[in-house]
């Protein structure tokens, strides 16, 4: 089974090969320490089995999890047993190890592995349908019906009882709610990454940590929106 690692502490990246090299049926393509350089990497290549940390800054294992369209068998590692009951809600969890890990124990874990058929039921939930909808709409500033562009929009601010609508070339002050332009966009383009901010997807330049940067703009994105913002970026 080709595999991978993933765990913020070196020396637990070493002992998990280590250990691996004690199985023939295992072969780690790869290592990361964190789960972003792992998201990267799964987005053109496929594992049959992931040694994933659930204690790791910023983007937690169970995070991951949900960025995960078609996941592969994944043996979590972990020196806390309070997540037991949430992993198992995945079925395409085969194991919980606990650290510091053991030979036995391990080799345990890998015959379940091997032993697991995943079923489609068992996969993530999809990522939302996108809306079909024109290219452009309109807002009311000053008692004028203006025409906006969709695709030239890259950021939409909310401020108070207004919104502020960011285009390649002007900014647009409108009386409106976040919630009520986020209606009216088109999902394939759009996604709420914070309680005040839309951005368009295809739009970003770089993320780093809980920020993406948009134009000259750094956006702050929740932890909870985290997750939806990893598994839409293959659409970039």
């Amino acid at each position: 089974m080709n595999c991978i690692i993933i765990d913020d502490e070196k020396m637990a990246r070493v002992i998990l090969k280590t250990l691996c090299d004690e199985v023939n049926s295992l072969n780690v393509v790869d290592q990361f320490s964190n789960a972003m350089q792992a998201i990267k990497f799964l987005n053109s290549n496929e594992v049959d089995l992931i040694f994933l940390d659930i204690h790791m800054p910023d983007f937690n294992g169970l995070d991951f999890i949900q960025t995960l369209k078609n996941p592969p068998k994944i043996i979590l590692t972990t020196s806390d047993p309070k997540f037991a009951i949430e992993a198992f809600e995945y079925d395409f969890i085969v194991d919980y190890l606990l650290k510091p890990l053991e030979l036995n124990r391990f080799k345990k874990a890998i015959v379940k592995a091997e032993k697991k058929e995943i079923s489609s039921s068992e996969i993530v939930k999809e990522a939302p349908k996108t809306k079909d909808i024109d290219n452009d709409f309109y807002v009311n500033i000053d008692r004028r019906l203006i025409k906006i562009d969709l695709p030239s929009i890259y950021l939409i601010e909310a401020k108070g009882d207004y919104i502020k609508i960011k285009t390649d070339d002007k900014e647009y002050t409108v009386h409106s709610t976040l919630k009520k332009i986020e209606d009216k966009l088109p999902a394939s383009l759009f996604l709420k990454i914070h309680r005040s901010y839309i951005i368009n997807i295809k739009k970003i330049i770089d993320i780093e940590d809980n920020s993406v940067l948009i134009k000259k703009d750094v956006i702050p994105v929740s932890r909870s929106k985290r997750p939806e913002l990893m598994k839409r970026l293959d659409l970039l």
